[in-house]
């Protein structure tokens, strides 16, 4: 799966021809951020982070957290949930909804991608659901699920596409590569990409 990481989510994306990209509002919280894993949905009411607990507690090592927090403006995470969960061996966040303590998260160097930072706090009351099917966006995420994150978002691949996407999204920054070749040999895009008839307008 690391390979996943490497290739990068936009060429995986693309190379994949299917609508698997979570909402652009989820970005990383620190700089460098970066995960790949299977993953582990939860949904939980809004201002309510007692599912995260669960979740920490009853993930597999190496399983991505993905949250339905309703984009609500909440620090449902934060420094003790990020020590909590790397020492059960979660690999990593992806919650739409907020998170706090992130300069601590940064330093931990735990991969956090969140719809923002907020600092209100939340209760803990409605257990909301671990491991059974959300949707985010337009993308239902399914425990086992393949997430890819970096600093250019997060996308959801079924384990059954790996075998096809692998090689295509290689092909594809093969040829990205022989590109960047062209391009700095003094070759125009529009040329490369053979877009000076459609450039001449009507």
């Amino acid at each position: 799966m690391n390979e996943l990481l490497t290739l990068g989510t936009a060429t995986v994306y693309e190379a994949s021809k299917r609508d698997c990209v979570l909402p652009h509002r989820l970005r990383p919280v620190w700089a460098g951020a970066a995960v790949v894993g299977p993953a582990l949905p939860v949904s939980t009411a809004a201002g309510d982070n007692l599912p995260l607990h669960r979740a920490v507690e009853e993930a597999m090592p190496g399983e991505v957290l993905v949250v339905d927090g309703q984009d609500a403006p909440h620090g449902y995470w934060g420094e003790v949930l990020t020590v909590a969960a790397q020492r059960r061996g979660v690999a990593g966040l992806v919650i739409d909804g907020g998170v706090r303590d992130i300069e601590r998260i940064g330093e931990l160097r735990f991969p956090v991608f969140s719809s923002s930072v907020a600092v209100p706090g939340t209760v803990k009351s409605d257990p909301g659901t671990v491991g059974e099917r959300i949707t985010l966006g337009r993308v239902a995420v399914r425990r086992g699920d393949i997430v890819v994150a970096d600093a250019d978002g997060v996308i959801v691949l079924d384990p059954q596409w790996i075998d096809s996407v692998l090689p295509a999204a290689r092909a594809r920054q093969a040829t990205e590569a022989d590109h960047l070749e062209r391009i700095r040999r003094g070759e125009l895009t529009m040329d490369i990409y053979g877009l000076r008839a459609l450039g001449k307008g009507r």
